[in-house]
């Protein structure tokens, strides 16, 4: 009998309830969780273990170079949107920091996330991270316009997007950054 946990919980030997497939493989990991007791490592019971991971700083991993290798390796018309929309954000705002993120999404930043860039095997997502807030005149939104924060620009094959609203947007974007960094 396990004195820790009452009889009623499945796993403390008392429980009625006989688990079977995924509900036993889960039981049995909660269990060894609980009974190991605390953490050993410092840095696990401090919380360091789960602080986010940034962008490899390497100047052979630098998340442009990530970034040039996603539109090399794409090698389609996805490829050549991304890379379009990245040299329209680069004029837009020569300031934009470049950055790779969760497990391989480009993202553009500037006193905040401006953009996205999430290529999919029939679109290219340009997601706006605080589109909801920006005067979209061009009607260049097309995507997730019901979320109450971000809005996105979905790129099928043979789409164009218009060059100057796109910049347009891109720095509205920054603007509302830099007055929200203030």
């Amino acid at each position: 009998m396990n004195e820790r946990w009452p009889q009623s919980w499945p796993f403390a030997g008392g429980g009625r309830t006989a688990l079977t497939g995924c509900a036993a493989r889960v039981d049995s990991t909660r269990r060894a969780f609980y009974e190991s007791g605390p953490p050993q490592d410092e840095s696990i019971a401090t919380g360091a273990a789960n602080a986010m991971k940034t962008s490899p700083t390497t100047p052979a991993e630098s998340p442009s170079r990530l970034i040039d290798a996603r539109i090399a390796e794409l090698g389609d018309w996805r490829g050549e949107t991304l890379a379009r929309a990245r040299a329209l954000i680069r004029q837009a705002d020569p300031e934009v920091v470049e950055e790779w993120k969760w497990r391989g999404v480009p993202v553009w930043s500037h006193d905040g996330i401006l953009c996205t860039g999430e290529t999919y095997k029939s679109v290219v997502k340009l997601t706006f991270a605080r589109g909801a807030a920006l005067d979209d005149p061009s009607g260049l939104f097309n995507a997730s316009l019901e979320a109450a924060v971000r809005r996105a620009i979905d790129l099928h094959q043979g789409d164009a997007i218009d060059a100057d609203a796109f910049r347009t947007l891109v720095r509205a974007a920054a603007a509302l950054n830099r007055s929200r960094a203030r």
